[in-house]
């Protein structure tokens, strides 16, 4: 079992790494077409049917790019569809969440303090939401919503809003941001699956079978284009907020999030102006330096996860199991010499430290069981933690009894 979470945490690296990978492919052809699409400009010796055209320089060479709004008479032999970044971004990052959230979610995706479940219960809120939520907006895109892109947003914000606080009922701070996450990307990818890519193929068999191609198609597949667009920067964020306790570990995280979508509109909207028209506006820098304002104020507010709460908390079985293995009273007294300086509910190695690092306290017996496989990660089968310019104690001697310890709780 311990060489098992080792291979497990390899695991859940390796798939980490290629999500980030396909996740900048994506992003990257995502902001590379609607940045095009707002650039092109008409010209009047563009070809019929032609909507607009631009020229680009990069590595040395010159393109020039004409978009047509249907298709031209006649269609080049390779035709390369833009979809395997979408598609393997989403499978990649659902199989980390199942690593991370479902194997591990007695650790990270549950919180008694919250709500009382069994894992399968959340699981199953887990993956059903991500369902539920793209057939909800699906239908919303296919209703008589879809003739007030205005009004279609603005509701889709309050399902985002209504999400982030649901997820944040239920759900650890980690797990409930990076589940809006989750959520938001899975309405994504299932645009272009669903959505963006049959709509265009049906435009590509009318073309090869002589038959002119109804425009309707490519316009539903730009509506949800431009939507992913928008969408993109939140997700990015909070994909990446499991790493700052400032955002998902205080009581108001999920108007942080909230909030997050409203500065992506922002950022977006300025970029999209600016490409279309050559000046963006202004005023939405300043909206976003206000939003931001806003988020940190609410962010310094006593962190969940290192208060009270924590302090109080029942041992799951699971941690329990720690608690109660050979080793563990030498393992406190190696983490309690080593870690909890910085490791405190008001930590004391530096006055420059406000708050513990990452939101984790180890502080007491139950802080130390609530998180035995970091510690093991960090300063068991790593030199990680802790730093080597902080504390000199820790010996080879002393990170052999913890991993000892959580090797025998492992058995």
């Amino acid at each position: 079992m311990y060489d098992i979470a080792v291979l497990w945490d390899w695991a859940g690296f390796s798939l980490r790494w290629l999500h980030v990978i396909t996740a900048m492919a994506w992003i990257g052809a995502s902001f590379y077409f609607i940045a095009l699409d707002l650039m092109l400009k008409p010209a009047p010796d563009m070809p019929e049917g032609a909507y607009g055209e631009e020229w680009e320089v990069h590595g040395g060479g010159f393109y020039h790019t004409t978009k047509y709004l249907v298709a031209p008479e006649r269609m080049p032999e390779h035709l390369t569809w833009h979809k395997w970044q979408s598609y393997t971004t989403w499978l990649s990052g659902a199989a980390l969440l199942m690593v991370i959230y479902w194997v591990g979610g007695e650790i990270y995706l549950l919180d008694p303090n919250k709500a009382e479940l069994a894992l399968w219960q959340g699981i199953l809120i887990s993956g059903g939401s991500l369902t539920i939520g793209w057939l909800a907006y699906d239908q919303m895109c296919k209703s008589r919503l879809s003739e007030n892109p205005t009004l279609l947003m603005l509701l889709l914000f309050v399902i985002l809003v209504a999400m982030s606080w649901g997820y944040n009922q239920i759900f650890t701070g980690r797990a409930a941001l990076l589940h809006l996450g989750a959520f938001t990307a899975t309405i994504m990818t299932a645009n272009v699956f669903f959505q963006i890519m049959p709509n265009q193929r049906i435009v590509v068999e009318d073309l090869k079978a002589g038959r002119k191609p109804d425009a309707k198609y490519g316009k539903i597949a730009k509506v949800r284009s431009t939507h992913n667009n928008y969408l993109t920067l939140p997700v990015v964020f909070l994909m990446l907020s499991n790493h700052y306790p400032l955002a998902f570990a205080t009581e108001y995280s999920w108007i942080i999030a909230s909030l997050i979508f409203l500065t992506g509109v922002t950022i977006r909207h300025y970029f999209n102006t600016m490409h279309r028209t050559g000046s963006g506006p202004t005023w939405t820098w300043l909206v976003t330096v206000i939003l931001m304002i806003i988020i940190v104020l609410l962010s310094i507010t006593p962190m969940l996860d290192t208060t009270e709460n924590a302090e109080t908390r029942q041992l799951t079985p699971y941690e329990q199991k720690f608690a109660s293995a050979a080793g563990f009273e030498e393992a406190v007294g190696v983490v309690q010499g080593n870690c909890s300086m910085c490791h405190s509910r008001e930590p004391f190695f530096s006055e420059s430290m406000h708050w513990p690092p990452k939101g984790v306290v180890l502080e007491t017996e139950s802080d130390i069981a609530r998180h035995a496989h970091e510690i093991f990660l960090q300063a068991g089968a790593t030199h990680a933690m802790p730093p080597p310019n902080a504390i000199r104690t820790m010996t080879e001697e002393n990170r052999k009894v913890i991993v000892a310890w959580y090797r025998e709780a492992m058995r």
